[in-house]
């Protein structure tokens, strides 16, 4: 399928759905940037896709700002993917507030950042995909899981605000419900029963759904996509 897409950002690069992601956009033709708090374990994906590497704390908005300017130079992107959270879990009186603050200032606050930074450069062109990495707990929170059901919350809520905002406007965006675990290389299959393969998801599968919401006929544009494996309860 045709497209007329440059440059992607994928903030929360590692291994798994973003390196899958990484992969995809490559062989689309996409130039590829890769953010990260940590960016030692990204040089061999970055080798792979020819892909520029940069640090950047999601729970800092100036680490944000500067990133999307250090782009800028060599020309803004115009996909942009959200993939950090961060998790505390515990009882409600036993939680640690300012571990519950940062947690949410990764997961929600630095998406709300990312997709103004994105936004403004977007607009002018009336083009580009903002995509956020949702889960069940934005849809369905479970107990002791508070601080994530609360990040989660927001993103979703960031996401559908910003379709009705900027779909108009040639923006597309995208929230993707991930409703249970993600295979990686860290993470082995999980296997129920030997008649139940695949009860993971398979992040080159995620991927090209990312891939198929950004190339959807402005005619019918989605703004959520909900995944999860065959065999999972829901």
């Amino acid at each position: 399928m045709t497209h007329n897409f440059k440059k992607a950002l994928i903030i929360g690069a590692g291994a798994g759905l973003s390196a899958s992601l990484a992969r995809l956009f490559h062989s689309h033709g996409v130039e590829v940037a890769l953010a990260s708090r940590g960016v030692d374990d990204l040089a061999g994906l970055a080798s792979e896709v020819s892909a520029t590497v940069h640090t950047c704390d999601a729970s800092r908005r100036e680490d944000i700002a500067a990133l999307f300017s250090d782009l800028d130079e060599t020309g803004a992107p115009d996909i942009v993917v959200y993939n950090p959270s961060a998790r505390v879990r515990g009882a409600i009186t036993e939680l640690d507030g300012a571990e519950v603050e940062h947690a949410i200032q990764i997961t929600a606050l630095g998406a709300f950042h990312a997709a103004q930074e994105a936004a403004k450069r977007m607009l002018p062109t009336k083009h580009g995909g903002i995509l956020f990495t949702g889960a069940t707990a934005g849809v369905k929170a479970y107990g002791k899981s508070t601080t994530f059901a609360m990040g989660k919350f927001a993103l979703r809520a960031l996401a559908q605000s910003l379709a009705r905002e900027l779909h108009p406007k040639g923006v597309h965006v995208g929230h993707f419900i991930i409703d249970g675990g993600i295979r990686n290389p860290n993470r082995p299959e999980r296997v129920d029963a030997p008649e139940n393969p695949d009860s993971m998801l398979d992040p080159d599968a995620i991927a090209r759904e990312y891939w198929n919401l950004l190339t959807q006929h402005r005619s019918c544009w989605s703004w959520e996509v909900d995944l999860r494996p065959w065999v999972e309860k829901f």
